[in-house]
């Protein structure tokens, strides 16, 4: 559920009020009713009673806090994470997982009826392992010098302190096991006092390490890591101040997965699905749902470096794949070559600016996918109207803006068929989806 703040706070009641919460929003906070007022409360499960105080009160609702619980929830279990309410990595670890997947499928159909007048269901939902489904992060670092102690982890929620941590569930267990030696690691560094971030990265041949310096790193700083390298079969990578990434050992192979039977190699800096088995799902199920056929000519908007592209290539006669970075685009095109795939075309083009004029736009597509940022489509839902596809995949990571684009498509006469949701980030308030629309007279599910 979308929440609106403004920055003048209305004052707050202070004194205790009791409540039972009725439902529970993407996010993870509960939901109840109070003299007419609708009050969010992080922790507070559907049918859980409790005592909270208001923290903070607008016109419409109000967010409170548990003062004490007086009952729980049967969909309340015990957080696997040791980190779990200090780490502001996941929401919903207390959540049992169907009731946090459910919860997030009824608010993107609650949201594209109210946007659009669409009744639809989003079930099935593409599920994903409750743990252990992260195959990249970003740790933060953070050396505390009176302490002399270097802290890797996830940022505290509302803040930028480090959370140090030793295990985090969420992790596949080839990255979580690496984290107490590599902090160890780090902390013997000389550069220790001047180091960004760490990121983990699971490739299909083994994980990988990006490590960003914020000075030069001396000779033994980086034969420490030479030895860690060696000892725990990982990749490295150096990132410095001028962000250029630069292998450790010269010897490193490129990193690589694998989705659709294809073989996708990628730069550690590239964008790439954070949980492999929904993006298996995902691909395999955007493929179904377009019904490719040998003849077809496929546009992939925001195509990365060809996650959809690639699989798209093997069924059809043609696509073409559209992206606004241009070292995805690279690949993307060093990809098609890898696999032997001469029937791909790669544009790196601004989507947001002027497509109309662009040589790929002039070409003729009956089927189109797409897969845009937070931001949504908007820049090119005209364009795809003017194409008259006879089927458009929309993949969304922000509900409210594949609610927005999918009323260009409604008002130009297009169905809305099938939604689904794909639980890509588990205890988690993200929510992403993917829809179906047709012009045809007969449903694809």
């Amino acid at each position: 559920m979308v929440q609106f703040y403004s920055p003048n706070r209305r004052s707050v009641n202070r004194g205790i009020i009791s409540i039972t919460a009725d439902n529970l929003d993407a996010q993870g906070q509960g939901i109840a009713r109070h003299q007419g007022k609708t009050i969010f409360i992080p922790g507070l499960l559907p049918g859980e009673q409790a005592q909270i105080q208001l923290t903070e009160e607008k016109r419409q609702f109000a967010k409170g806090k548990v003062v004490k619980r007086l009952s729980d929830s049967s969909h309340r279990v015990a957080p696997r994470c040791p980190h779990f309410n200090v780490c502001g990595g996941c929401q919903q670890q207390h959540v049992m997982a169907e009731l946090q997947a459910n919860t997030k499928a009824s608010v993107l159909e609650h949201l594209i009826q109210r946007e659009t007048g669409v009744r639809i269901s989003a079930q099935p939902i593409i599920h994903s392992p409750e743990y252990g489904y992260r195959r990249r992060a970003r740790l933060g670092l953070q050396y505390h010098t009176k302490q002399r102690t270097l802290l890797m982890g996830f940022r505290q929620s509302q803040t930028n302190d480090v959370v140090n941590i030793q295990h985090c569930p969420v992790l596949r267990p080839e990255l979580e096991q690496l984290l107490p030696p590599l902090s160890q690691c780090l902390s013997r560094l000389n550069a220790a006092k001047r180091l960004g971030h760490v990121e983990l990265v699971l490739a299909d041949n083994g994980p990988l390490i990006v490590l960003r310096h914020l000075d030069p790193l001396k000779p033994e700083d980086k034969e420490t890591l030479r030895t860690f390298s060696e000892q725990y079969h990982v990749a490295i990578y150096l990132q410095g101040e001028e962000k250029a990434l630069h292998p450790l050992r010269a010897e490193q192979p490129a990193p690589w997965y694998q989705v659709g039977g294809l073989k996708l190699v990628f730069s550690p800096q590239d964008f790439i699905q954070v949980n492999d088995t929904v993006n298996q799902q995902m691909v395999a199920q955007a493929l179904a749902w377009l019904d490719l056929q040998p003849t077809d000519r496929v546009l992939d908007l925001f195509c990365g470096m060809g996650n959809f592209t690639l699989p798209i290539a093997t069924k059809v006669q043609a696509v073409v794949g559209v992206e606004g970075v241009a070292a995805l685009v690279a690949n993307g095109q060093y990809n098609a070559q890898l696999n032997a795939l001469s029937n791909v075309d790669f544009f790196h083009e601004n989507l947001e600016s002027d497509i109309h004029q662009q040589p790929w736009a002039a070409q003729g597509f009956n089927k189109v996918l797409l897969d845009p940022a937070r931001a949504g489509a908007a820049g090119v839902m005209a364009h795809i109207v003017k194409l008259a596809p006879k089927k458009v995949v929309y993949v969304s990571c922000n509900p409210t803006t594949l609610a927005r684009d999918s009323k260009v498509l409604l008002a130009a006469g297009y169905r809305l068929v099938s939604v689904r949701m794909l639980d890509m980030f588990p205890h988690t308030g993200h929510l992403e989806s993917m829809a179906l629309f047709s012009r045809e007279p007969r449903a694809i599910e």
